[in-house]
């Protein structure tokens, strides 16, 4: 196994770095400028200004000069200066990354805890009218657009029924707790305030649920055809056999094996939910990553767009790499080489 993982490790840098390129390269072959997002429009005329711009930003350097110097400053943690903000991106990255991280983790113990109680209640009542209600919910969540079903919900639920708040981390008018991990919930808590906390809880519970609605029907029908497939097994005949109620057969038996192959589920759900999550914070106004990117793409800020890409490959490397190595330690047939 540890063999397996240092093997695993030594080829991210490798991975990152075709990430790096083909990004950098899809970057330069966009027809937008990006002297747009420098240079105001009415100073594109002076070509003075544009070749002082040019120059500030390595823009007159050949391809090759801008790629390696770009794969440099890669290399050494740098991930350049973003044209929009005139900071570095890592900077911005890492103020915007706990908003998107606490949505995203948010969203996947909603959509986990939805998709398990479903998948579990649908197996022990397959057939039943809860079931085809539970598939067709979970269905729903899963093939809506993530933009239509988080407008329709604030519209319904915050506008009309005012059941929610609308959209942001807090209130507008709401400073936020002292930073220590970037979490409004968790840094609250730290804080010790608990109105900022139901404050900050609140805000998140929409887009959550939003979110993690979107994976509930992936889960949901994991889980159930798993359990279907585990209740008639011989284990679980044999634990009737033994004189075991149903639910205990059900609970003990054919859930355990039933959460081994949803760890692989998680494991890129999560890293998928990270970069992912762009729509719903468009939507709810949540400033992580997501928006950043938007915004990025939007002023053709290439330093930025490139920042978003490297971390949303770290996140589906690791998480692909940890998902392999819970999936090993879960199910001991499994053999890592």
């Amino acid at each position: 196994m540890l063999a397996y993982v240092l093997r695993r490790l030594i080829s991210i840098p490798f991975l990152l770095l075709g990430v790096a390129s083909v990004s950098f390269l899809l970057s330069q072959m966009t027809k937008g400028d990006p002297l747009a997002a420098l240079v105001p429009e009415r100073m594109m005329s002076n070509p003075e200004i544009v070749e002082t711009v040019k120059a500030q930003w390595g823009l007159d350097q050949p391809l090759p000069i801008r790629y390696l110097r770009y794969l440099g400053n890669l290399v050494q943690g740098d991930l350049g200066t973003s044209f929009a903000t005139r900071r570095p991106v890592a900077t911005d990255i890492a103020e915007r990354l706990p908003a998107t991280l606490e949505l995203v983790i948010a969203a996947m113990i909603i959509g986990t805890a939805m998709g398990l109680t479903l998948g579990l209640l649908s197996a022990r009542f397959r057939g039943s009218a809860f079931d085809s209600i539970a598939r067709i919910f979970a269905l729903i969540g899963s093939s809506l657009p993530i933009f239509w079903s988080g407008l329709i919900l604030l519209y319904v639920l915050s506008v009309r029924l005012a059941i929610v708040p609308g959209t942001g981390r807090l209130p507008p008018r709401i400073a936020p707790p002292p930073h220590h991990t970037g979490f409004y919930t968790v840094d609250a808590l730290i804080a010790g305030d608990l109105s900022l906390f139901v404050q900050a809880l609140t805000h998140l519970a929409l887009p959550a649920f939003v979110l993690g609605w979107a994976v509930t029907g992936i889960i949901t029908r994991l889980v159930r055809s798993s359990i279907v497939e585990g209740l008639s097994l011989d284990y679980a005949r044999t634990a009737r056999a033994k004189g075991a109620p149903e639910r205990v057969v059900l609970v003990r038996h054919a859930l355990p094996n039933a959460l081994i192959p949803l760890l692989t589920i998680l494991g890129f759900t999560f890293a998928y939910l990270i970069t992912g999550a762009v729509l719903t914070e468009a939507i709810f106004s949540w400033p992580g990553i997501g928006s950043y990117a938007v915004r990025a793409a939007g002023a053709l800020d290439y330093p930025a767009i490139g920042g978003v890409t490297i971390v949303g490959s770290v996140a589906f490397l690791l998480a692909n790499l940890l998902t392999d190595i819970a999936y090993a330690w879960a199910n001991p047939r499994i053999k890592v080489h």
